[in-house]
């Protein structure tokens, strides 16, 4: 594997919006993050340590340890963002052919994140660039902060391979890229030939996908030194409820 990467393809702040029209997905670096959202570069590094304490998912089918996670759900209207019950995740296997199809519980966020000042400012950064797309209206936000170890001598950031989430916007934010090499992203036309290769390594850069356009993975990890590691934090924003909640 090498370690060579491809620097993302950057969208100005300004064009997030008329990127997702056009192509499905837009990139921001960590400044243009900054201008996006709002939030203070300085504040998100804040939110960073508590990615050293994520419990282990245990629902991985495919026997690996190498994925830590947590897992809240909020709705977001307008500039109001209320944190809803907690809940299990749940996706259909349409969506996810390896753990479609399960409810899947784990532990909430840590209130240093959900009760920071910069955490609503993102979620409504998110849910404004939502409804720009789709329309004003609730957003239903599931918020996965991961971390992708390389405890097994290699880490699947998408272990169910090229999907959609079965969402309307999905939200990839890097936090923190520590020792390891891969992890390259992939974003491709649902409907199409054309795709996009790339390594974000921006702490606090994103990557912005239309999930009704695009299908996208992330490459596997492997180590180049002890304890290289992953931290993404996924946002997922939903119209008219969240995934489950009819099962």
């Amino acid at each position: 594997m090498s370690t060579r990467t491809l620097s993302p393809p950057l969208t100005e702040p300004a064009a997030v919006v008329d990127g997702l029209r056009h192509h499905g997905y837009a990139v921001l670096g960590r400044a243009g993050v900054a201008a996006w959202s709002g939030c203070a570069p300085q504040a998100l590094d804040a939110l960073a340590p508590t990615w050293n304490d994520l419990p282990p998912d245990h629902y991985l089918k495919d026997g690996g340890h190498y994925r830590r996670r947590r897992h809240s759900c909020f709705v977001v209207d307008g500039d109001a963002v209320i944190l809803a019950p907690h809940r299990a995740h749940w996706q259909p296997l349409e969506y996810n052919a390896l753990h479609g199809g399960m409810q899947r519980w784990f532990e909430p966020m840590a209130p240093a994140v959900v009760n920071a000042p910069v955490w609503p400012q993102l979620l409504t950064a998110v849910a404004r660039t939502c409804s720009a797309l789709r329309g004003t209206q609730p957003w239903y936000v599931e918020a996965h902060p991961f971390r992708i170890d390389t405890t097994d001598g290699i880490g699947r950031p998408t272990p169910e391979g090229a999907h959609r989430d079965g969402v309307d916007l999905v939200a990839v934010f890097l936090v923190a890229r520590e020792g390891v090499k891969g992890g390259e992203t992939r974003v491709f036309e649902a409907d199409g030939p054309s795709g996009q290769r790339f390594t974000l390594s921006e702490p606090w850069s994103l990557l912005l996908l239309d999930d009704r356009r695009v299908i996208h993975e992330s490459t596997p990890i492997q180590p180049l030194t002890t304890g290289g590691h992953r931290d993404t934090l996924v946002l997922t924003c939903r119209s008219g409820g969240f995934q489950g909640d009819a099962v």
